[in-house]
């Protein structure tokens, strides 16, 4: 089968590889639709795997069943979560299932930039869902990201009414803009440094769009009588962003941390001013079943548009490409990969 392996962000080559082959428990899935995630092309985070087979946003039909497998059948159209957990340990049992150790090392094999995969037992029992008829490939390769953004709405305790700042119009940007949209948020508020971007966030729901390089507190208050944010997410690793969030949460609000920086990385946090103003400062990675399937059917029901927010359709071969188009963030929002394209 071909695959598209990752060296570095500017290096993904169209290889073969051989189609997986499956045990008892296990699926075989052909990958229908992939999405590029922006970890995809956080290269320092990605290349001390390299070379590798990336990709975790995919639907797909299965073509094989293993033995002993009976919940699914060959045509069944699934999205397969690449992470999941082992629900016993003391962090599942709490809710806090993506700091499990099971969650952080299971995956499915290559990766979903690949023809086919092979889904593991673990994955196969708790991990693959099925796509309700009124959710394309394509749109189910949201569901893994979607996820991620109800985990932190759901942690943040998001209310209709409250005001909402997201910094970053990328894509977890705009579906933090358009999930917040879809909860009844009273005013959202977007930043970024691309106008294409800005205009993005304002078609999904955002009220106000402000330049990131902008006195993004001062220009917030402007437009929002004089007040700060009630809930801030960053969604964006650049240091200004940061700073900003921590200037621009009103008394007894949230900065919600949705994305990595690089390593190493400090952010200095004015504890005194927090601790007298009850500001609440938490993160928020990746995504549990429970969120997953509030996912799934907000985008069957159209709560959350994510058809609008495909820009590219790439075939296999393509893959580099898309890459590109992610890494430099100008004019692209979400880029979908098509295997058999």
């Amino acid at each position: 089968m071909r695959v598209a392996m990752y060296y570095n962000n500017k290096d993904v080559r169209l290889e073969e590889m051989l189609t997986p082959q499956i045990g008892p428990g296990e699926l075989l899935v052909k990958v229908i639709a992939c999405g590029i995630c922006g970890s995809d092309v956080m290269e320092w985070y990605r290349i001390k795997e390299a070379p590798r087979v990336l990709g975790h946003e995919i639907t797909g039909e299965i073509v094989e069943v293993g033995e002993g497998v009976e919940r699914y059948q060959v045509g069944d159209r699934v999205f397969v979560f690449h992470h999941v957990p082992c629900n016993t340990c003391r962090y599942c049992l709490k809710g806090q299932h993506t700091v499990c150790e099971t969650f952080h090392t299971t995956r499915y094999d290559p990766g979903g930039f690949a023809e086919y995969l092979r889904v593991p037992p673990i994955n196969v029992d708790r991990g693959v869902y099925k796509l309700p008829d009124e959710v394309s490939f394509e749109d189910g390769a949201f569901i893994e990201p979607l996820a991620c953004v109800v985990r932190g709405q759901r942690l943040a305790r998001l209310q209709p009414g409250q005001t909402v700042l997201v910094l970053g119009s990328g894509i977890s940007g705009l579906l933090h803009v358009a999930l917040a949209h879809a909860l009844g948020a009273g005013r959202i508020v977007a930043t970024d440094l691309n106008e294409y971007r800005l205009n993005a966030a304002q078609r999904l729901g955002a009220d106000v769009v402000i330049h990131a390089e902008e006195d993004v507190p001062a220009r917030l208050r402007q437009a929002n009588e004089d007040r700060l944010a009630d809930l801030v997410i960053v969604c964006t690793g650049a240091f200004p962003a940061l700073t900003q969030a921590l200037q621009s949460v009103d008394r007894g609000g949230t900065v919600l941390f949705f994305a990595p920086t690089e390593p190493g990385v400090d952010l200095p946090v004015p504890v005194n001013d927090f601790w007298s103003n009850g500001i609440t400062l938490i993160p928020s990675y990746s995504g549990s079943p429970l969120d997953t399937t509030v996912a799934i059917e907000l985008i069957r029901a159209r709560r959350v548009p994510v058809h609008e927010m495909i820009t590219h359709r790439l075939s296999l071969a393509e893959t580099g490409l898309g890459f590109q188009l992610v890494a430099e963030a100008r004019e692209s929002i979400k880029v979908i990969i098509e295997p058999h394209r």
